[in-house]
């Protein structure tokens, strides 16, 4: 019969449980920026990406008590649109203030026109959307998020914020092992 010798096991470190929690980890961190990632071309990408999304911010207040200057709008397009839907369409060609966009609810129709109004006002408006030019109907609003995107996407603030991010990062990184081991090696 042979001898059976129990040898010695080093000690575990746990390097291998964190090297696996470290691994999982990223893995969900990836998981979840592909999902967020999809879910914004399905929902939220700009009709100017392909995608089903307006984005405007408000200006004025012809729309008060339910929009006002400042929001960000999210409108979505849609196969037809309705009396008593909130839609976006470009001022006419030849008008003054052309290709702007107004956001105006549907009141009427004559035809295959529409005919809109803002909710704070007493006449409807002279122009007459169609189908085809309406570029979508409310989905959602934001309060005063147009004012700051606003104020956020000026050049100066976005220099800013990227010279912020590259330094948080540098001062944040991980020394390059392999350069550490370059400084102390023996030049012999």
């Amino acid at each position: 019969m042979a001898a059976v010798t129990a040898e010695a096991r080093p000690p575990r470190t746990g390097e291998g449980r964190t090297d696996r929690r470290r691994f999982v980890r990223l893995l969900v961190g990836w998981i979840v920026i592909l999902l967020l990632l999809v879910g914004w071309a399905v929902t939220l990408r700009p009709t100017q990406l392909g995608g089903p999304a307006t984005f405007i911010v408000v200006s004025g207040d012809s729309m008060e008590p339910i929009l006002h200057s400042g929001d960000l709008v999210v409108l979505r397009t849609q196969d037809t649109y309705e009396i008593g839907d909130v839609v976006t369409f470009p001022v006419p060609d030849g008008e003054p203030g052309a290709g702007s966009l107004v956001i105006h609810r549907i009141v009427d129709t004559e035809g295959q026109l529409f005919i809109p109004q803002g909710d704070n006002r007493s006449q409807a408006d002279e122009w007459r959307p169609t189908n085809e030019t309406v570029r979508g109907s409310l989905w959602f609003h934001v309060p005063r998020a147009g004012q700051v995107l606003t104020t956020v996407l000026q050049p100066p603030l976005i220099a800013a914020l990227a010279g912020g991010a590259v330094t948080v990062w540098l001062l944040m990184r991980e020394p390059n092992a392999k350069g550490r081991k370059k400084k102390n090696a023996d030049p012999n």
